[in-house]
């Protein structure tokens, strides 16, 4: 058997088995819903192609060969057999058309990102390590709309444009996260919905909140920043264990 039997679609392999991987883990970790949600990731030098999951399949069942080519700049891509969500053409296309920095996109309605978009201040204070993450790294959209058709997408795409605001806090709807590859993409959403759970749960206590000063939050921001290496050491231990465990996420 060839490599090719093996493995059905080789372009952009490693990213494909990457991408695979952190869908696999955020099913794992319960942060997707449903079948709803939506990761994307760049493949041509404007980013407008861009490698996205099968319309409506389940995150934990996703493989690297099964990731379809999504063309931001072509509306016959709804159209066929392996056309993406509407939603997840509207929302992904309009970034990956307006936002050449956002090389990855992933968007969920993990449940504590959510029930702080919820909020009507739905700010993220700096009151521990992983909160002080997002210090000033954050953009809230207030102007929710409906389902991410085209216009929604355009509209969320805009405030996108600030490449140090790489978390949208998406009011009365969930979350999206950009990054310029897959493990620093993942690595971020995972540490926002642990930083928002953080903070909801310290609410849920009624007391005081111990916030960290900007000055130190902001060190602390840009010293996990320059941390060496992190989010890929990270996304490589989850791929081992998903290895380990004969996971058929990179077929």
């Amino acid at each position: 058997m060839s490599v090719t039997d093996i493995r059905p679609n080789m372009d952009f392999w490693q990213e494909r088995v990457d991408l695979a991987a952190a869908f696999r883990w955020t099913a794992r970790l319960h942060m997707h819903e449903g079948v709803a949600n939506h990761f994307s990731l760049a493949i041509n030098e404007d980013g407008t192609k861009f490698l996205m999951n099968p319309n409506q399949m389940h995150f934990s069942r996703i493989k690297a060969s099964d990731l379809i080519v999504v063309d931001a700049n072509d509306p016959e891509t709804l159209e066929g057999p392996d056309a993406p969500d509407p939603t997840a053409w509207g929302l992904h296309g309009g970034i990956h058309r307006h936002c050449p920095h956002a090389r990855c996109a992933m968007h969920v309605h993990s449940i504590h990102a959510t029930v702080l978009a919820s909020l009507a201040d739905s700010t993220l204070p700096p009151i521990d390590q992983n909160c002080a993450t997002f210090f000033n790294r954050y953009v809230i959209d207030d102007g929710y709309g409906g389902l991410a058709f085209e216009s929604e997408g355009e509209r969320c795409a805009a405030l996108l444009t600030d490449p140090k605001k790489k978390v949208m806090i998406m009011g009365n709807h969930g979350i999206m996260i950009i990054g310029e590859t897959v493990a620093e993409t993942f690595n971020r959403l995972y540490y926002f919905e642990r930083a928002a759970e953080t903070y909801i749960r310290a609410l849920q206590t009624g007391r005081p909140l111990r916030v960290l000063s900007d000055e130190v939050a902001e060190k602390t921001a840009q010293e996990l920043e320059d941390y060496p290496e992190q989010d890929a050491r990270h996304l490589a231990e989850l791929k081992a264990i998903l290895d380990e465990e004969g996971s058929s996420y990179a077929r």
